[in-house]
């Protein structure tokens, strides 16, 4: 291969390494400070839950043990929002794209500098 060539192609594969290490590293800095929001990969539905309180004691114990699921449930959305979960997973499959761009630039811009010293 002509050595103009290959020198031009090894400061393309250069740049277009560091390229992909800026914009990665500049996205990730967007997304945890909160400038920009992480792409949606998990998502959950809310459901629209109905209460029928009809102020009645539970008769049986099922009954009972419906009603302590609902308030301890109840409890708990109180303490973990809901969309607390979702957040987090896509916050680390972002963290792991972002890693593997990283780690392709690494490579695309070593493949261009062994061009370039030739």
């Amino acid at each position: 291969m002509d050595s103009k060539l290959q020198n031009l192609i090894g400061w393309i594969l250069l740049l277009a390494g560091l390229a992909a290490i800026f914009w990665s590293v500049y996205s990730s800095y967007n997304i945890f400070t909160a400038r920009a929001p992480a792409p949606e990969i998990f998502k959950v539905e809310r459901e629209i839950q109905t209460f029928g309180g009809t102020g009645k004691i539970p008769a049986t114990q099922a009954e009972l043990q419906k009603e302590i699921e609902k308030l301890i449930s109840e409890q708990l959305k109180g303490l973990l929002p809901a969309d607390t979960l979702p957040k987090l997973l896509n916050l680390i499959s972002w963290s792991f794209f972002a890693g593997i761009l990283i780690l392709a630039g690494a490579q695309t811009s070593g493949l261009g500098i062994k061009m370039i010293s030739r």
